[in-house]
């Protein structure tokens, strides 16, 4: 019988390179929030995948970006942090990058720093021709002994088992660290703030989404008049400043309510439970500098 091996590997790349989306897909559960904007991840979410002889458990990190507040150089502290501990790095880089950037090169200076085992993945490989392709392979393979190059598009599951059999190589023998049936270590109450946030990212434009972060106040399960299980949940959105706080409420209402049809329906689909979601909005300015809260965003 083949050894059962296990071993947590860290996701780790610039903004929006397409993180979220890789872990979601290789976890096959919507884990992380996933928005077409930079800092969408803020804390290293775990993801669990389960195979016959092998348990992974993925550490999707928040992405390498220039900070401006204590938030930002929190993220940045928790995503190199990862490195040190992880078994196995996925390196997710563009396809279309011409050269290795400043972002780029400090993640592959904390990798060879740590000397550890890399994969690297090079996404959104539909949008550029093979030519440009075999050259940023040949760039990135002159500075780092990666275990494996693999060019894929995050938002095609077919890539999903040559990554996933590439880590299994390159893990040790090890026990199951969780259950069968877990597939995240994050809570219901972290995944239903998860949750609202991605619908906020993806609802809003520009400034307002990165001044926000979402506090979930009260989560009750109880049995309703039919004996169906429901989840109570009440979640305020705070935001930097009034004008904000306008955009998020929107027009009598019409995008908070949005907000909240999105979240709930997601919710329901995660949980397996009906859910009712009531959200409010408050201003708490600077909130990204205040230390009681930053904290939260640290690495446990």
């Amino acid at each position: 019988m083949e050894e059962f091996k296990s071993g947590f590997v860290a996701i780790i790349g610039r903004t929006n390179v397409g993180k979220s989306t890789l872990i979601n897909m290789l976890v096959g559960e919507k884990i992380a929030a996933m928005a077409n904007k930079v800092q969408t991840t803020r804390t290293a979410i775990k993801g669990i995948v389960n195979r016959e002889n092998s348990q992974i458990i993925f550490i999707d990190t928040p992405g390498i970006h220039k900070p401006k507040t204590k938030l930002n150089n929190t993220m940045i502290e928790t995503s190199f942090s990862s490195i040190p501990d992880a078994d196995v790095i996925l390196f997710l880089i563009e396809a279309d990058s011409k050269e290795i950037g400043r972002g780029d090169s400090k993640i592959l200076e904390k990798i060879k720093e740590a000397n550890k085992k890399t994969i690297l993945i090079i996404n959104k490989i539909d949008l550029v021709e093979k030519e440009s392709l075999l050259d940023l392979i040949n760039l990135y393979s002159k500075e780092y002994n990666f275990e494996a190059i693999i060019p894929i598009s995050a938002n095609d599951a077919k890539y999903k088992e040559a990554i996933l059999k590439e880590i299994e190589k390159n893990l040790k023998a090890g026990p199951a660290y969780y259950d069968k049936e877990e597939y995240t270590d994050q809570t219901l109450r972290q995944l239903a703030e998860e949750t609202i946030r991605e619908k906020t990212l993806m609802l809003l434009d520009q400034e307002v989404p990165h001044g926000i972060y979402i506090e979930v106040e009260k989560m009750k399960l109880r049995k309703n008049k039919q004996k169906e299980e429901i989840y109570d949940i009440e979640a305020t959105i705070y935001c930097l400043r009034n004008s904000h706080k306008g955009i998020i409420i929107g027009k009598n209402g019409t995008m908070l309510k949005r907000i909240g049809k999105l979240s709930r329906i997601d919710m329901e689909k995660n949980f397996g439970t009906k859910v009712n979601l009531k959200t409010w909005v408050k201003v708490k300015e600077d909130w990204q500098n205040q230390d009681s809260i930053v904290n939260k965003f640290k690495q446990n």
